[in-house]
């Protein structure tokens, strides 16, 4: 069972049995075009491998707007995983920031896989 109280001290948590990318809520929001799904599938993929790699690029106050960029595009395809962790991310201090960013960093790396399956199985 998901525990709640685990969440809010570590909302980079993934829940029991969650998915990396909710299907149903990625539907509602591409309105069943399984094209679009597959484009913004595609965008994602390639933005958060991109804003994860520049946060090792950049003066470290950048992160957390770099995170804020990948929780909105999280939550639109319904990446909750990633989108609570990004959230970590932007709500660390800089002395946490750098486990906080490796945490998103496996959030997206298991997201991006299931893309990766999704988009060479369709």
């Amino acid at each position: 069972m998901y525990n709640h109280h685990a969440a809010a001290v570590r909302p980079d948590l993934a829940r029991i049995g969650e998915e990396p990318i909710d299907f149903t809520h990625l539907f509602c929001m591409t309105l069943g075009d399984h094209g679009l799904e597959r484009e913004v599938l595609a965008l994602f993929d390639r933005q958060v491998h991109m804003l994860i790699a520049r946060m090792g690029e950049v003066d470290p106050s950048s992160v957390p707007a770099l995170a804020h960029t990948i929780k909105g595009s999280a939550r639109g395809i319904g990446a909750w995983p990633v989108a609570r962790a990004a959230a970590a991310v932007e709500a660390a201090a800089p002395a946490e920031r750098a486990s906080a960013v490796a945490a998103l960093a496996a959030a997206a790396a298991e997201a991006r896989a299931t893309i990766t399956e999704l988009l060479a199985t369709a």
